[in-house]
């Protein structure tokens, strides 16, 4: 079984930076595709951004040229750096372990109901 377990977030100020890393345990095989996810109460969960087995990676509009996703595919960690934070980018934010063979957006569309994993989340608070 796949269990995800998030880590790095906080308070800043807006154009301060966080670095939220997720740790997969669990597989039996280095490297998984994944993506970051988050939720505000009372609003949409918003894909944030997504990366494959390749490094092949997607972000949403909001975030583009700020955040920035990677992997260590032999310690089977994500990492995803974000940059000029905004109050707006205040939210629980959840890893997620996407089955590698998902056709549809990752981001928009992810499969909820067969993820490999949905980490319990990491918040992050930016303040003005």
């Amino acid at each position: 079984q796949v269990h995800l377990s998030e880590s790095g977030g906080g308070s800043v100020q807006s154009g301060g930076s966080l670095r939220l890393v997720c740790v997969a345990s669990g597989y039996t095989h280095p490297g998984f595709c994944s993506g970051w996810y988050r939720q505000v109460a009372g609003k949409e969960r918003e894909g944030v951004a997504s990366i494959d087995k390749n490094g092949a990676t997607k972000y949403a509009g909001s975030v583009q040229g700020r955040f920035t996703i990677s992997q260590d595919n032999a310690k089977n960690t994500v990492t995803l750096q974000m940059n000029s934070l905004k109050p707006e980018d205040s939210a629980m934010y959840h890893c997620a372990a996407i089955p590698c063979y998902y056709a549809g957006d990752w981001l928009r569309d992810p499969p909820l109901n067969y993820l490999d994993a949905w980490g319990q989340g990491t918040l992050v608070s930016v303040s003005s």
